[in-house]
């Protein structure tokens, strides 16, 4: 990068870091370190939810899901709005009614201590590795720019935004994410605006879209039921109304986020327009990812992403790298050849365009099939590397194509939406593992200046956890996806027990406890078989739970409970 790149990257991550410092100064006790002195606004609470779910990852490699799977990942979003409708009349009601610290206190109420514990276990083993997984994201970046180990660049990452998320807790996380994701969504709209302007010999919007179109890129709704089908309109419905429902209704990273409002109305407000907003925010990165496509299909693009991987094929096996280079230079030549005749012909709807389209596509093809065998020799080259370059193929075009300045600014863009993801992430596994796990283990601690603490030692130890999971990341392919699967794999019982303690009141805590190990085992099976995509295991994991618990009545005489 330039010195100006250099620069405007460093100027923006000082700044926010000191003003998290600055806005977070002054905390004395839990109930400002961890629910921001529940003092804010609906707009507040909704930047909060969206910067939270909307990490690096998004913007790192949700284009390069578009570009190699096209669109249909929009779909996974199509259950969030009614989700966020069933949050807002039955969770968040009882939540601010409780005043708690953490979804998971309800439990203890409802239930037992252990069914509040094991489900707070659940939860920290699985938002602990997704938080590493999303340190990993703009650690690429930093190890990329920098050509420095991807260790290093764990280490870099995580701890410099553990010092405004340590001191400040979440009130400085609330307010830098409210000045993280505005600069975020004015870079990516103005990086989409230089996309367009970059498209070679005068090629406008209507004409990328329609290579990304004819290339199958635009696949956004995708109909035919497959269980094994990962992104369609059924699993994005149904799985995805289930992932959202326990994300946003159980998930403390999320919930930590509404518990903060003001009221009841603040709260709902910023999930109902959460549900509104993500959607069209989705698809719009995504499309960038389309629009990637149709760039690179009129220009020579690389013949893998991310560089260092290739360089290291090319040292270790040069014979196999000319093979593989002199067979891309002669499909890419042939691949942008058709791609401008498909433009020339667009208008004239005659059978040579019909033909050209066919070739265009028979070619894409071949070029897939090309990129398959170099991922596959440098992935059996013994390089420890990442196993797909999805996550460089937006992070390419940064670099080698958008002016000085705006190169730093992009970079900036990744490591702010990480650090907005990761800071929440880091407070609700803090407040989770303290109050849910800590305090339920140890007798009262003695005053307000302690428990504060307790509870910066704990958000600590969080970090360092998480710049551990980070180191063993490089193998897990697309990271949007990763992050979800992981999430789907606990996700489901999670919901369960919630679902179980909501609406039936006469199963007990020992009923709940044992059914949600059982569904969790039975989880982990169908996923371990591959039995079924993995939006569906959310599905499967709530239903489980509910099944096995109505099954123990059989066996366990109903007590009373609280409600």
């Amino acid at each position: 990068m330039s010195t100006i790149d250099w620069t405007v990257l460093i100027v923006t991550l000082v700044a926010v870091v000191v003003y998290g410092v600055f806005i977070g100064r002054g905390q004395k006790s839990n109930e400002s370190y961890l629910k921001a002195d529940n003092k804010m606004p609906w707009y507040i609470v909704l930047i909060g939810i969206m910067a939270t779910q909307a990490s690096a990852i998004t913007f790192l490699s949700a284009p390069g899901q578009a570009y190699t799977d096209g669109m249909r990942f929009v779909q996974y979003y199509f259950g969030l709005p009614l989700a966020m409708i069933v949050i807002c009349i039955t969770f968040i009601p009882i939540f601010q009614r409780l005043n708690v610290y953490t979804a998971y206190e309800y439990l203890e109420n409802r239930f037992d201590k252990k069914t509040r514990v094991l489900t707070s276990l659940l939860f920290l083993f699985s938002r602990g590795l997704s938080t590493g997984i999303s340190i990993y994201a703009p650690s690429i970046i930093l190890s990329s720019v920098l050509n420095w180990n991807i260790y290093l660049t764990n280490v870099l990452t995580g701890g410099i935004l553990l010092i405004y998320t340590y001191v400040g807790g979440a009130k400085a996380i609330a307010h830098t994410q409210k000045l993280q994701f505005l600069i975020i969504l004015g870079t990516m709209a103005f990086a989409g605006y230089l996309l367009i302007q970059n498209m070679p010999n005068g090629i406008g919007f209507k004409d990328a879209l329609y290579l990304a179109g004819k290339s199958g890129k635009l696949n956004v709704i995708t109909t035919e039921f497959d269980w094994k089908d990962k992104y369609n309109i059924w699993s994005g419905l149904i799985g995805g109304f289930f992932l959202a429902l326990s994300y946003f209704g159980t998930d403390q990273s999320q919930v930590g986020r509404y518990i903060t409002a003001k009221d009841n109305t603040n709260a709902k407000m910023g999930l109902l327009l959460n549900g509104l907003v993500k959607i069209p925010m989705q698809f719009a990165i995504l499309l960038i990812g389309a629009l990637l496509f149709a760039f690179f299909s009129l220009k020579p693009a690389p013949i893998y992403f991310n560089e260092r991987s290739y360089q290291h094929l090319k040292e270790t096996q040069p014979e196999q790298a000319a093979v593989f280079e002199k067979e891309h230079q002669d499909l890419q030549l042939k691949f942008n050849a058709e791609s401008k005749e498909i433009l020339q012909l667009k208008e004239t709807h005659s059978p040579q365009l019909n033909k050209t389209i066919q070739d265009f596509k028979n070619t894409q093809t071949q070029v897939k099939a090309l990129h398959g065998r170099v991922e596959e020799a440098i992935n059996h080259s013994n390089y420890n590397a990442e196993k797909t370059d999805t996550n460089y193929i937006f992070l390419y075009f940064v670099k080698n194509t958008l002016p000085v300045g705006m190169i730093g600014l992009l970079f900036a863009v990744i490591f702010l939406a990480s650090w907005g993801s990761i800071s929440a992430a880091l407070n609700s596994l803090a407040a989770c593992s303290l109050k849910d796990v800590h305090l339920i283990f140890k007798k009262e601690i003695p005053d307000d200046v302690t428990e504060l603490k307790y509870s910066r030692l704990h958000t600590l130890a969080w970090g360092i956890f998480s710049i551990g999971v980070a180191m063993f990341a490089t193998q897990m392919g697309s990271l949007i996806e990763a992050v979800n699967v992981l999430g789907s794999l606990f996700y489901g019982p999670i919901l369960g027990i919630f679902l179980v303690a909501f609406y039936y009141k006469k199963i007990t805590g020992s009923n709940v406890f044992i059914a949600a190990i059982l569904s969790e085992i039975v989880v982990i099976a169908v996923y371990n078989f591959d039995i079924v995509s993995f939006l569906w295991l959310n599905v499967i994991g709530a239903a489980a739970v509910i099944i096995f618990s109505a099954m123990g009545l059989l066996f366990y005489k109903p007590k009373a409970v609280n409600s």
